[in-house]
C-alpha cells in the first residue's frame, strides 16, 4: 500500500510538471485567452490513458497502474482547471467561447481515449 502511494505521488509530481509546461508553451505560442493548454492536455492525456489501459490489462504488469495511470496520467490531465477555466469564460461572458470550450474538452477527450485504446488494440496484434 505504501508503494503504491510513492508511486502515485511520483507520479502525479512528473504529470503535473509535465501539465504546467504544456500551459506555459501554448500561453507563449498564442498568449492569454481561451486555455488552449489545458484542451491539449486534456485530449493528450485522454488518449495516453486509452493506450496504458489497453497495454496494462494486455498482460503488462499491473504494478505500474499507480504509477502511470492515478500518478502520471491524474497528475497531467487538469479536468478541475477545465471546470474553472469553462466556468471563468462564461462569467466573463464569452458563453460562445465556453460552449466550444467545453465541447472541444469532453469529444475531444473521448475520441482521443479510444482512439487510444484502438491504436494500442491494434499494435498489440
Amino acid at each position: 500500500m505504501f508503494m503504491n502511494l510513492c508511486q502515485v505521488a511520483f507520479g502525479a509530481a512528473i504529470g503535473a510538471s509535465m501539465r504546467y509546461g504544456v500551459n506555459l508553451l501554448a500561453l507563449r505560442m498564442l498568449g492569454p485567452g481561451v486555455p488552449v493548454g489545458t484542451v491539449i492536455v486534456n485530449i493528450l492525456g485522454s488518449f495516453c490513458m486509452g493506450v496504458a489501459i489497453v497495454v496494462l490489462a494486455g498482460g503488462a504488469s499491473h504494478r505500474f497502474a499507480p504509477l502511470l495511470l492515478t500518478g502520471l496520467l491524474g497528475g497531467f490531465t487538469t479536468f478541475s482547471a477545465f471546470s474553472l477555466d469553462a466556468l471563468t469564460l462564461y462569467s466573463r461572458g464569452a458563453i460562445w467561447q465556453a460552449a466550444l470550450y467545453v465541447g472541444l474538452s469532453v469529444i475531444g477527450a473521448l475520441i482521443a481515449i479510444a482512439a487510444g485504446m484502438a491504436l494500442a488494440r491494434w499494435g498489440m496484434r
